[in-house]
């Protein structure tokens, strides 16, 4: 009898210690099930259509989408990413994709009293047939338009034209303007381009950004012109809006006028471009850099002497103001200063920046379907 109450205890043991151990293993299991992680679903578009990008590009993508992009340092700064680069003084837009320049263009800027903003902004979407509301500000009542009231996309009263790109109240990325304002000022505050120019940059930018966007279907977008259209970009795309009056550009020295009297022609900023790209002002020669200050002096908003023609044969010019005179035809040298005060922009070759700097236009939309001289025309006289 005590032997089968000893044989019925370890008996009993054994399948409590079963049980006890089944339930562990359930329960370990139960925990591995919760940190085990969830396999990730394939990258896809905004529109919901599986993406067939190489698995390289899609990590890419969503690395992308995830960081938050910021403003590039120092002056004259090449992006190795995938953005959009304004400089203002330049009246020119950049468009990099991964590091290499793909499209350049010839833009219209906000005037003095509206002036484009600088710092980094992002562009997430291209509206088609955008409607527009007017604020409450006096230059509207000139357009014949109420504040606060929505102007129609297609309305002729609508400034914006076939296409804006939003990046950041107030500013916008718009068509709209004539080839006129192309390389001056042209907006209240906006990047501003010709209705040709804003439909090639959303192809680019769509290709850009990676996002689904055929020209079939822009053209079928603009078509119906009352009827606004969003397209979401797959690739959120930083915008920088740069005011840099002087740009080392390829080898060589442009120094722009300061359009909105920020004081950027200065020795400290022109000793920081050369710093910038490995290169320093005090090795130029002395007929160098008297040449490089007389023109930084001249593009200043208030010069303290008028260029004389010591320049020309460093300062490249589109029009004749560097043409040799008779030093006794006032008349003559009177419309030559007039000019070079209209000037928007000095060239200078230097060879001590010989293959440097950031990179020259490429593929330049002028708005004209032609390239455009670096220097732009003057600007018209404002109100």
């Amino acid at each position: 009898m005590s032997k089968m109450k000893t044989t019925f205890k370890a008996a009993l043991i054994v399948m409590l210690f079963g049980l006890l151990s089944s339930a562990c293993v359930r329960q370990a299991e139960s925990r591995q099930a919760l940190v085990v992680p969830t396999p990730l679903p394939a990258a896809s578009t905004s529109r919901g259509v599986p993406n067939t990008l190489p698995q390289s590009e899609q990590s890419e993508s969503v690395s992308a989408k995830d960081e938050e992009p910021i403003m590039l340092r120092g002056p004259n700064a090449v992006p190795a990413d995938t953005r959009i680069v304004v400089n203002i003084p330049a009246f020119r837009m950049d468009v990099f994709a991964g590091g290499s320049l793909v499209k350049s263009y010839k833009i219209g800027i906000g005037y003095p009293q509206f002036p484009l903003p600088q710092g980094l902004r992002k562009a997430d979407s291209i509206i088609f047939n955008p409607t527009w509301t007017p604020p409450d500000s006096p230059w509207v009542n000139s357009m014949k338009v109420t504040p606060g009231e929505v102007i129609g996309a297609g309305s002729r009263h609508n400034p914006l034209g076939p296409i804006k790109i939003p990046i950041g109240s107030p500013a916008l990325i718009h068509g709209g303007k004539p080839l006129a304002k192309i390389g001056t000022f042209a907006s209240h505050g906006c990047v501003g381009m010709t209705n040709d120019q804003v439909k090639d940059f959303a192809k680019v930018l769509a290709a850009a950004s990676k996002t689904d966007l055929t020209e079939e279907t822009m053209s079928a977008y603009l078509k119906k012109r009352a009827k606004t259209r969003a397209v979401k970009l797959d690739r959120l795309i930083p915008v920088e809006l740069r005011y840099e009056t002087i740009v080392l550009e390829d080898g060589r020295l442009h120094i722009y006028r300061d359009v909105y009297d920020r004081n950027t022609n200065t020795q400290e900023s022109l000793r920081a471009v050369f710093a910038a790209n490995g290169a320093s002002f005090d090795n130029l020669g002395d007929e160098e850099k008297a040449q490089v200050l007389e023109a930084l002096d001249a593009m200043s908003r208030h010069p303290k002497k008028q260029p004389t023609q010591t320049l020309k044969p460093a300062i490249k010019l589109q029009n004749s103001a560097n043409t040799a005179v008779n030093p006794g035809d006032k008349k003559t040298e009177a419309e030559r200063q007039k000019k070079l005060r209209n000037q928007r922009e000095f060239v200078i070759d230097v060879a001590e920046l010989a293959g440097k700097g950031y990179p020259a236009p490429v593929n330049l939309d002028s708005g004209a379907g032609t390239q455009l001289s670096a220097v732009a025309p003057p600007p018209p006289n404002m109100p």
